[in-house]
């Protein structure tokens, strides 16, 4: 089930939003602030973000800088709807813009279309000589197959799909174990351990100091 933060600041606006996503079968997660949007980000990983402008804390621009590295597809819905904010907007790297107020019938659909384009999007990544297609959950080195784990296959996929941005070990370990960490670091180092080995990557999964790991590309 895909995932998706909103991050909104008018309580109304927020419970519509969840009351629309959750009716269409996602997962949600609803934040009142941008510094708290940020945090969350660092510790969950969502499909789609929704995000407003005038934040308390960062505001939206700010927070759109923060999250594009990352990859995860971001849809601005603002009161700011002029032609010249909409373009910067979408120019700053947002993948839509909805103007408040908007029908959740229209909230449903531009939802459904970036991530059904964020989807076809991501079915296949080849980072040096490894690809990985998600559609068929498959990975191989140098068009050899290389057996993965589940556990494995979750790291390798949040890896690349942050890739070049620290994450820290409870990110990594709450998203692929779906478990709260505790703080024990044996499992999850040994599972990063065993996939740097299968695929050579000893250079290129990072041990980041007092964090987690980043994957650099």
């Amino acid at each position: 089930m895909k995932k998706i933060l909103i991050v909104e600041d008018e309580e109304a606006i927020g419970i519509l939003m969840c009351r629309t996503l959750l009716s269409d079968g996602y997962q949600c997660d609803w934040v009142r602030t941008g510094t708290e949007g940020a945090e969350r980000i660092e510790r969950v990983s969502y499909s789609l973000i929704l995000l407003d402008i005038m934040l308390p804390g960062l505001n939206g621009y700010e927070l759109l800088e923060y999250i594009r590295p990352m990859g995860v597809p971001v849809i601005f819905v603002t009161a700011k709807g002029q032609v010249s904010e909409r373009v910067y907007g979408l120019k700053l790297g947002a993948d839509d813009y909805i103007v408040k107020p908007f029908q959740v019938s229209e909230l449903s659909a531009r939802v459904e279309a970036v991530l059904r384009r964020s989807s076809s999007c991501r079915q296949a990544v080849v980072v040096g000589d490894v690809k990985v297609d998600f559609e068929s959950r498959t990975v191989t080195r140098n068009g050899n197959l290389v057996g993965l784990t589940a556990k494995e296959y979750g790291l390798l996929t949040e890896l690349i799909l942050h890739k070049n941005v620290a994450l820290s070990r409870a990110q990594l370990y709450e998203t692929v174990w779906n478990e709260l960490y505790t703080g024990e670091t044996r499992t999850l180092d040994c599972h990063i351990q065993r996939l740097r080995k299968k695929l050579k990557w000893e250079d290129r999964i990072k041990t980041v100091f007092r964090v987690g790991y980043r994957l650099e590309v």
